[in-house]
């Protein structure tokens, strides 16, 4: 896996600038070839896993949603799943975040989505659009889309959004950030208008990079989600 260099150069006001350029940064890479097994008539047999009967919730987005830069099991999904089980919700978080994914990727990968038969999708996209300029008619049309099809379906929605620093120019970034207080009111679904609330700026929050959270700061992101995804379950 290795990064597309960005060449972007923020100073420390023009962070979301950065957050937004890695978010856009897709990972590519070769897996490397599993060791062939050796026959042995010690060798352990596969264990069969439980079937997890919880029903699903899904984290839906880019790099920020994927836990980027992290350990396995330390993306903001990750945390919200255990959240939720301290409070008595037993849901199984499912983590949908591709870095590099615009809003146009998100609906490509919607099916994908549905197929899981989530009770609630958590919607994070529109970042990697603002950074790359893409008309706000498009970005628009795609979350609708995607919130629409995801309530049409029976699945409650729960929008996270994020803004644009000051280069973008005044006009755009206004009709960027009002682009999920519409959709929210439209659609009557809750709006974390920052999803980096409380994360930025706050001691060991963020990774060396000065672009992703770390553990700690993906662990805020799911406590600025909690109250918006509990009212919509039961506890089970």
């Amino acid at each position: 896996m290795h990064p597309r260099s960005s060449r972007l150069r923020l100073n420390l006001g023009l962070y979301l600038a950065a957050a937004l350029a890695f978010a856009v940064v897709g990972c590519k890479g070769k897996p490397a070839p599993e060791p062939a097994a050796t026959p042995s008539a010690e060798s352990p047999q596969p264990v069969a896993q439980a079937k997890d009967d919880r029903p699903v919730i899904v984290a839906f987005g880019d790099s920020l949603t994927a836990g980027y830069g992290t350990d396995a099991g330390n993306s903001y999904p990750d945390f919200l799943e255990k959240d939720l089980a301290a409070k008595g919700f037993h849901y199984h978080v499912v983590n949908a975040g591709i870095s590099g994914n615009t809003t146009k990727d998100g609906l490509d990968r919607l099916d994908d989505v549905l197929a899981l038969k989530p009770v609630l999708v958590i919607v994070a996209f529109g970042g990697n659009d603002g950074l790359r300029g893409l008309p706000i008619d498009s970005t628009r049309k795609n979350l609708d889309q995607i919130v629409s099809t995801l309530q049409h379906a029976g699945t409650r929605v729960v929008l996270g959004g994020i803004t644009l620093p000051p280069n973008y120019g005044a006009d755009y970034i206004r009709q960027f950030n009002e682009t999920y207080g519409l959709l929210a009111k439209q659609y009557h679904v809750p709006l974390l208008p920052f999803l980096l609330q409380d994360v930025y700026g706050a001691t060991g929050s963020m990774q060396a990079d000065g672009i992703h959270a770390t553990a700690q700061g993906n662990q805020q992101v799911a406590r600025n989600l909690l109250p918006l995804v509990t009212p919509w379950l039961h506890k089970n």
